[in-house]
Formats: structure tokens, sequence, C-alpha cells
């Protein structure tokens, strides 16, 4: 006897704002919370989920669930470029005419990936990780794919373009809302937090509450990586800017914040406190290990993460590297570390360099 499907999971969170959990496929996260906001001119949405078609069913069933369905959906506003967050957005748009709202910077990696023949962007992760020491072995599998044709298998390569932008600090224009746009760059360069300008529903104290997207979890230490145009040659700094973003969500002082991931909490400023403390804990461990010249690849391989190096999986192995890259930046532009002439690229403390990194 076929089983029944699994009741949607929705989250009235008062005031007109609803959460529903779309999964993502194999991936220990688990879920993307896409937020629904009730409006004068219908449901808006904070984020799609994942393109795939569990996912689908999944929002489909937990907006009929909320009263409402696809069809009916007015706008999407989208947090970051991120598969699990922006990749249903096409399939909302079409079912619906919905707009689609993101921040200019993401908006051009979704066109520059549509844009470039997919292998483009295996030979620029393959010359990247070169770059920063990766081993021959690690790099075979993706000069396979290249060869291979498995390219069409990445995500993100044909994300829906926006047809609208997110201008920083605007209000969107969602009828009978106040949502304000913030822009808080360093988990992608475009990623934007969206502060609801209302009073808390509970009457919980501060101002409002939170979309958060990926720059604030509550559990979580959000990815710091690097989204570069391989056409540009600018030395980019996603920390610095991360920690700055963090400083500024910290100033709202929001009662409530809704992520992207895990769950709503309160008290926002104990996890900012929180993400900036790990942070300086982790650029101080990096300028020790940088005693001895280091490629962001060594680097990675005696960071600590939540496993050993020798059990993180492949694909999260680059992640690891591009983290560890986005740190030594850091110093660098903080003049605690100086890049060695030569390749790969190597990293070095800067001779008499504090022990513990100032902010700059």
């Amino acid at each position: 006897m076929p089983q029944e499907p699994a009741a949607p999971q929705v989250t009235d969170h008062g005031g007109g704002v609803h959460s529903m959990k779309v999964p993502i496929p194999d991936n220990p996260l688990g879920h993307t919370l896409v937020h629904l906001i009730d409006t004068d001119r219908g449901p808006v949405l904070v984020d799609t989920g994942w393109d795939d078609p569990a996912s689908w069913d999944t929002l489909s069933a937990g907006l009929t669930a909320l009263g409402t369905n696809v069809a009916d959906v007015h706008g999407v506003v989208i947090t970051h470029h991120h598969p699990d967050h922006h990749g249903l957005s096409g399939q909302v748009r079409a079912a619906s005419g919905a707009w689609i709202a993101m921040h200019g910077a993401d908006a051009a990696v979704v066109r520059r990936t549509r844009e470039a023949e997919p292998a483009l962007w295996l030979d620029y992760l393959a010359d990247k990780l070169a770059t920063a020491g990766a081993p021959e072995d690690h790099l075979a599998p993706l000069r396979q794919a290249r060869t291979s044709g498995r390219t069409r298998t990445l995500p993100g390569l044909r994300a829906a373009l926006p047809d609208r932008e997110i201008v920083p600090g605007d209000l969107l224009p969602l009828a009978g809302r106040r949502l304000r746009a913030i822009w808080t760059p360093g988990h992608t360069p475009g990623h934007v937090c969206l502060h609801l300008e209302e009073r808390h529903p509970a009457q919980l104290p501060g101002n409002g509450r939170l979309f958060s997207g990926d720059h604030l979890l509550p559990g979580i230490t959000p990815h710091i990586g690097l989204y570069e145009d391989p056409d540009d040659s600018t030395m980019t700094d996603p920390l610095g800017d991360y920690l700055d973003s963090l400083e500024r969500v910290g100033r709202l002082n929001v009662a409530e914040v809704l992520p992207a991931h895990q769950h709503a909490f309160t008290e926002p400023g104990v996890r900012v406190t929180e993400l900036l403390t790990h942070h300086e804990d982790r650029l101080t461990g990096l300028l020790a290990l940088l005693a001895t010249p280091l490629t962001p690849w060594q680097l990675a391989e005696r960071m600590e993460w939540n496993r050993p190096w020798a059990q993180i999986p492949y694909g999260s192995r680059n992640i690891a590297v591009s983290e560890a890259e986005a740190h030594v930046r850091r110093l660098v532009k903080l003049g605690r570390a100086e890049a060695v002439p030569g390749e790969p690229a190597r990293y070095r403390a800067v001779q008499g360099a504090c022990s513990s990194p100032a902010r700059a």
C-alpha cells in the first residue's frame, strides 16, 4: 500500500509571516526555510529552495497548507544566489508571473554563470585550486568532469535571472508592509538581510524582525568564500565585508531573527558577538600557523573543522580551501601576513605581527 506523503512542515510566526521547510537533497543542512509574507497584493516569498522535484512538491504543498498556491505568489525576494535559496525561483515565476528581486552583485554572478560555457567554471575552479596548492589527485576529477561533459549537472548553471534589483536601504515594493533591504556581503557579494520594520506580533522588545538568509544563523557559522569574476583581478576581502556586515546587523537591535536554516531565535546581539569572537580566534590561530609559509590548501588541512581533514568530503574540501583563503586575505589586509613570491600561492606571518589580529 503506498505511503501517504508527510504533511508539509509549516510554521506561523504571527503577523502574516510563515515559514516552510523545503528539503535540500543529499545535504546535511536538511532544508531551507522559505518564508512567506502576506501583502495586500498577495503572498511574497523570501527565497524558494533547491531546484528539485521533491523540493517543488514540498513548496507547493506548504503553500496549499497556508491557504494559497504557487499561482497566487506576487513576488520573490532572494537573499542570495545560492541554489538552495534561488533554485526554484524560475519555476515560481513561470507558474505565477511573480517578480524576482536580487541584489545587483549576486545578479551579476547569476548572469555570468548563465552566459559562460559550463566547462569554464570547472577550468576556473581547477586553476584556483592549483594556485592554492591543491594536489594533483584532487584536481584530476575536475579535469575528468570537464572532458566527460558532466558539467551539465552542476547546480546554478541556468538559474533564473532576476527582473528587479534590490537597492540597499530601500523599502521593497510589498503593499501594506515595511520590508527594508540591508546589504550584508560576505557569504556572497550581494547577500541581503531583510528588516521587517513592524512591531513584533508577540510584543517582544526590539526593532521588528530580520529575515537573515545565511548571514546570521543560530548554530552554524556561515561559510565565507570567494565569488570573483574570472576576468577581474581585484583582490576582494569577503571576511572583512562579513565582519562589517555583522556589526551593522547587530546595531539594528531586532526582536527576532528568521534565518534560512535551523530555527527562529531572539537576542541576535549575543549571536553576533559569538561570530565576531569565532573569526577573531580563527585569525589568531592562522597567524600562528603562518610562522612557516603555507599554501591555502595547507592552511585548510591544519585548520579546525567539524571533523578531521581526512573525513571531509571532496566538495567540502573546496569550500574549506576557499574559507582558508578568505581568512588569510583578511590577515594580509590587516598587515599581519604577506604573500610569498612564486607558485603555488603561499603566505607567511609578517615579522612582529601581534598574535591577536585587530579589526581594521
